[in-house]
């Protein structure tokens, strides 16, 4: 179990662990990119199937998390991109504070901002989050997403895991 370490950041690292971002570009150019690929070769909402259980399907959504508010107005495009705007800068600020003995959580961090940025790039100047990867069973499919939201979920998932073996964090 490790300590919580409430000194302030270290002095000779004014950027904290602000290197990790690397991991955010990383997300944010490969996101942009497959995006673009699947705008480019799929038609709209056509299923191309790539093996049992999952198809590459280009959709668009006008809402947040499972089209969440897909059908609200508009207003939920301005809204959702504030929200992801603020929620970038304090995680920007949480990982330039994070202890340098922390690569979990900065990874973590990274990857969840990165994905923040590739759907809120996409909200601002497409109206719309582009979703392609479509895993099904049978007759249900999961909602369609894309590298970003499997960025966001893979960084949240390990903020889980270090909840449950750092409980004291």
């Amino acid at each position: 179990m490790s300590k919580i370490d409430a000194s302030p950041p270290d002095k000779d690292a004014p950027l904290g662990m602000l290197h990790w971002l690397w991991l955010t570009l990383l997300v944010i150019v490969l996101d942009q990119v497959t995006k673009q690929i699947a705008s480019a070769m799929l038609a709209l909402y056509q299923p191309i199937m790539v093996m049992p259980l999952f198809n590459f399907t280009l959709a668009h959504n006008y809402g947040a998390a499972f089209s969440f508010l897909s059908d609200a107005g508009g207003w939920q495009r301005y809204a959702l991109a504030a929200v992801a705007l603020i929620t970038s800068i304090g995680i920007t600020i949480w990982l330039k504070r994070l202890p340098k003995d922390d690569p979990w959580m900065a990874a973590s961090l990274s990857l969840i901002l990165g994905g923040a940025i590739g759907n809120l790039y996409d909200r601002v100047v497409l109206g719309y989050v582009v979703d392609f990867l479509d895993v099904y069973w049978g007759a249900s499919h999961f909602p369609a997403f894309n590298i970003a939201d499997s960025a966001i979920s893979i960084g949240a998932a390990m903020m889980v895991i270090d909840l449950i073996r750092n409980p004291h964090k």
